[in-house]
């Protein structure tokens, strides 16, 4: 398929490798072009616009670090908006708020564009090896014909609806999810060291029963041993994932208290200056409190 990519970050350049690997036909485009070095070296082809970079592309991939940008890159001049022939696909993949993807179904649609949310979930590693999952929710016969991207993109896919929100809804919920266990973490192992538990052995009890899931292997794992440089998520790219939870609920008029107490611990390890480092730090603001660093 000839697909364009915009946005190559750190989970965009493993993606958008995934895709040239493949054979697809892709042109990317990102305001460093910088970023498309190793991308071009592999057969990529570089666009100096985001309307040439999908000038007839089967899709459009977005992978955006925040509502703001996306909105720019598809409203302004120049933009998606305006650069799109009826007909043709904009599929989002970056982490985003209900509130734009609300605004980007309705502009699409106005436009006679389609729009299909494709959120990822997983780490950049993950993307890098074609093993994220996707949760893609838009019109069916755009995202059947869409398969062939998320077979080399994830390891599964699961279509959560036809409403783009649908996918927003999963990508935030799962994201909120983890941030629990990770605060949920923290404050279980700031307990039993103080009570002269070695938090690795803790760990390891955890993960061998009960807890024996990915998140409490690799998140836990990190924790135990403070290995905070090993980085999936930041700490502020954290801050925003459960800024949109919150957003979310209040639109929805669901409370989440456990998403308000992660923030704070969140908001704590920025002030510490450790917002660059995995989001799991937050554990070390629970450490912190408990007479521990």
């Amino acid at each position: 398929m000839k697909t364009a990519f915009l946005g190559l970050g750190r989970m965009g350049q493993g993606m958008a490798h995934r895709l040239v690997e493949a054979g697809h036909d892709l042109n990317v485009f990102d305001l460093y072009p910088e970023q498309a070095k190793s991308l071009v070296e592999a057969g990529a082809t570089l666009s100096p616009s985001i309307a040439e970079a999908i000038v007839d592309s089967d899709a459009i991939i977005t992978m955006l670090p925040s509502d703001g940008v996306l909105e720019a890159v598809v409203t302004s001049a120049g933009g998606l908006l305006e650069s799109m022939q009826e007909g043709m696909t904009h599929v989002m993949m970056g982490t985003h708020g209900i509130g734009i993807v609300r605004k980007l179904t309705t502009l699409h649609t106005e436009a006679k564009q389609v729009f299909v949310a494709g959120h990822v979930l997983g780490r950049p590693d993950l993307a890098a090896t074609g093993q994220l999952t996707i949760v893609p929710a838009g019109p069916t016969d755009t995202v059947e014909r869409l398969q062939p991207i998320f077979d080399v993109l994830g390891k599964q896919t699961v279509v959560v609806g036809t409403d783009p929100q649908s996918s927003t809804a999963v990508k935030i919920a799962n994201n909120f999810v983890l941030g629990a266990a990770i605060e949920t973490m923290g404050e279980a192992m700031s307990l039993v060291r103080k009570l002269g538990v070695d938090a690795k052995l803790f760990h390891k009890i955890l993960t061998n029963g009960l807890f024996g899931a990915p998140a409490y292997e690799v998140y836990g794992k990190m924790i135990a041993e403070e290995a905070w440089d090993s980085i999936g998520a930041t700490a502020i790219i954290g801050l925003k994932d459960m800024n949109l939870a919150l957003e979310a609920a209040e639109a929805a008029q669901v409370p989440l208290p456990s998403a308000a107490i992660f923030r704070d611990r969140l908001l704590g390890a920025i002030a510490h200056g450790e917002g660059e480092l995995d989001w799991a730090v937050a554990a070390r603001e629970q450490a912190r409190g408990s007479g521990l660093e």
